[in-house]
C-alpha cells in the first residue's frame, strides 16, 4: 500500500525558508501527490498541487512564496517555502490519490480529502 513519509519541517523566524520533502513508496500506479496543512481547530487546507504534466496550483495565501516540485526518478515530492509568515504555522501533510489525469487545480481542492497521507511534519514560524 502507499506509504508517504514527510520531512524537513522545523522552527524558523518569519521571512525564513524551509523545504519539505515527501518520499513515496509501495505503489505501482500513477498518483496525484500534493500538500495540505492543518492547524488545531481548523479544517485542512490545500496548499499546493502538481499534476503529471507539471501544472501547478497554489492556495492564494502561499502563491508567489511556495513552490511544489517532484523528483519522478526518486519518487519524492517537495515543497519549497520562502518568505514564511506566522500564519504558515501548521502541520504539513503530503497526500496522494490514485490518478493519472487529475489536474492540479482539481487536486488543490481535493487534497484535504485524499485517502493516503503521511504522518505530517510541523512547521512553526515565529
Amino acid at each position: 500500500h502507499v506509504q508517504l513519509v514527510e520531512s524537513g519541517g522545523g522552527s524558523v523566524e518569519a521571512g525564513g525558508s524551509l523545504r519539505l520533502s515527501c518520499a513515496a513508496s509501495g505503489y505501482s500506479y500513477s498518483l496525484s501527490m500534493d500538500w495540505f496543512r492543518q492547524t488545531p481547530g481548523k479544517e485542512r487546507e490545500g496548499v499546493a498541487a502538481i499534476d503529471t504534466v507539471g501544472g501547478t496550483s497554489y492556495a492564494q495565501s502561499v502563491k508567489g512564496r511556495f513552490t511544489i516540485s517532484t523528483d519522478n526518478v526518486e519518487n519524492i515530492l517537495y515543497l519549497q517555502m520562502n518568505s514564511l509568515k506566522f500564519e504558515d504555522t501548521a502541520m504539513y501533510y503530503c497526500a496522494a490519490e490514485l490518478s493519472a489525469t487529475m489536474q492540479s487545480s482539481q487536486a488543490l481542492d481535493l487534497v484535504p480529502h485524499f485517502v493516503h497521507y503521511g504522518q505530517g511534519t510541523q512547521v512553526t514560524v515565529s
